[in-house]
């Protein structure tokens, strides 16, 4: 049902995916393989009593929402599945993947819907998507709805990178279903009903790299050729008047493609972040961090850490494996929209691109994150060796960086190791590497002064790369477990704090602490796997 006209927000749907893209000729919701079409018209399933927990401001902002109307009944209605407003034309997206090294054939929108695309006063484009509103052609065996545990979780933590600086979907808002939804959390046999809720998540476009692999695993070429030229006419619209030629124009599109994922990575490496699936249904062809399942940011520094206990043992998705990752996901997509061309070398450049991005950006990005404003061996070399004691010592990663920003140029006489404050998580490992982390600390500082940089001047650029909070799994669970009880204040007190990650907030400290070892091994915390 559509909310009557006088309640609902100026904004303009133009609604270009369904529009100039085939559709599914079955209009039944049966869960079925949905060939020939990009999409599936679907309608939300209404919800016993919707809610709005918590919203994002700008974001609302953004699309052409009032404050008025997001505090309305209406909003709740629309963003928890009940009503739509006019112009809405909800559908779910058809597409494959290759799920932890392996293709899986069709998967879609099995639990996210995009109710419409917004066209807002500035142009600007936006889908909104709710995730959990219920069933869809694309459901298999599941009931298309999520829990508030990992919507709560998604909503944040989308939040949270945005204001890293990391390129991500936006969440718009967290509304409470007043059902309950049947989980096994750990896929152990213990399912049990939580609470539900729906996200509503907006991005520029929800296009993944399994939108073109499903088309070519069905020898469909004539719908992967509609797309590609689709996907640039609407979303890179610059490359169509910088190349006449289609051929010339794709091969742009395809290296442009990688350098966003590039440069999406070095930001995860940044700031410390894991996602946990990266799945090629799980990557953006805009280049943006995208389906928070079982992510989480390192709290000792730990290339072998994965946040999914899905992928506990063969660890594919560990946090110093994903540049890799990225790079074996795009030649997935190269294979998938390689009959659009007659010369791989157009594809091989654009992977050559991936690598180029990569690897300037990553040193670019290291040498900041330490302070330093020349690149050359010493610094690379100080850099490595840095990385192996912070492993050895187990340090925390965020919490060293924050702390190494603020080393002064004058050392104080007494111990320049506590200067790092309370950054390990083992006592007998920091004893054990504590002569030669006080070495690499003083061979550090020589180093970042000779480089000339003032210590304000370096305090300041240091701190705009490392930021003070990050939201680690144990503050987001603690947000989860009150609002599970009914309270969901600290998921909006966490919304304000992370829209400042940079800049220390001494009145939210507790939030910034490393992780106590009370959730080391707790479930959320430390152990989370794709149920939601």
């Amino acid at each position: 049902m559509f909310i009557a006209q006088n309640e609902a927000p100026d904004v303009t749907f133009d609604n270009r995916f369904v529009a100039e893209l085939p559709g599914d000729g079955e209009s039944s919701n049966t869960r079925r393989q949905v060939l020939r079409a990009a999409w599936s018209a679907v309608q939300p399933t209404p919800v016993a009593n919707p809610q709005l927990l918590a919203h994002a401001a700008d974001v609302a902002s953004q699309v052409g929402f009032t404050e008025a109307f997001v505090q309305s009944p209406a909003f709740a209605n629309v963003f928890g599945g009940n009503a739509l407003l006019p112009g809405m034309h909800p559908y779910a997206a058809c597409y494959g993947g290759h799920q932890f090294g392996n293709w899986a054939g069709q998967l879609g929108d099995g639990r996210a819907m995009t109710l419409g695309e917004v066209v807002n006063a500035e142009g600007e484009r936006w889908e909104l998507q709710l995730k959990g509103a219920g069933p869809t052609p694309y459901s298999r065996t599941a009931d298309g709805r999520a829990v508030l545990r990992s919507s709560i979780r998604e909503f944040l933590c989308s939040e949270a990178m945005h204001h890293l600086g990391v390129p991500t979907t936006r969440a718009l808002s967290l509304v409470s279903t007043g059902d309950m939804v049947v989980r096994d959390m750990f896929y152990n046999g213990n399912a049990a009903p939580e609470p539900g809720a729906i996200v509503c998540r907006v991005a520029p476009s929800f296009i993944r790299f399994g939108n073109f692999e499903i088309f070519t695993a069905r020898n469909d070429i004539a719908n992967l050729e509609r797309l590609v030229d689709f996907t640039i006419s609407r979303d890179f619209a610059h490359l169509v008047d910088a190349h006449a030629d289609v051929t010339a124009r794709r091969a742009a599109w395809y290296a442009e493609v990688c350098e966003r994922t590039a440069q999406m990575i070095v930001h995860w490496m940044r700031v410390g972040f894991v996602h946990g699936v990266m799945n090629t249904d799980n990557m953006s062809i805009l280049g943006l961090t995208i389906d928070y399942g079982p992510y989480g940011w390192l709290d000792n520094f730990d290339p072998h850490w994965t946040p999914n206990t899905t992928d506990a043992q063969g660890r594919r998705y560990r946090f110093g494996q994903q540049p890799a990752i990225a790079q074996w996901n795009l030649t997935r997509l190269a294979d998938a929209i390689a009959p659009l061309f007659a010369n791989e070398a157009d594809l091989q450049a654009g992977l050559d691109r991936f690598s180029q991005v990569y690897i300037a950006e990553y040193e670019a990005m290291n040498a900041a994150k330490f302070g330093f404003v020349q690149r050359g061996d010493a610094e690379q070399q100080l850099i490595r060796e840095c990385f192996k004691l912070l492993y050895d010592a187990e340090v925390d990663y965020t919490r060293f960086f924050r702390a190494l920003g603020d080393i002064p140029d004058a050392l104080p006489e007494h111990d320049m190791l506590w200067l790092l404050g309370d950054v390990f998580y083992d006592n007998a490992k920091r004893d054990t590497h504590a002569d030669a982390l006080r070495a690499w600390l003083l061979r550090w500082h020589v180093q970042v002064l000779q480089h000339g940089r003032g210590f304000e001047a370096r305090r300041a650029a240091m701190h705009a790369v490392n930021p003070w909070f990050v939201l680690r799994n144990y503050v987001a669970q603690q947000a989860i477990d009150a609002a599970t009880a009914g309270d969901p204040s600290l998921v909006r007190t966490l919304l304000t704090v992370l829209r400042d990650p940079y800049t220390e907030q001494p009145e939210y400290a507790e939030f910034a602490g490393r992780r106590p070892e009370w959730a080391r091994h707790k479930a959320g915390c430390s152990m989370l796997s794709c149920s939601s």
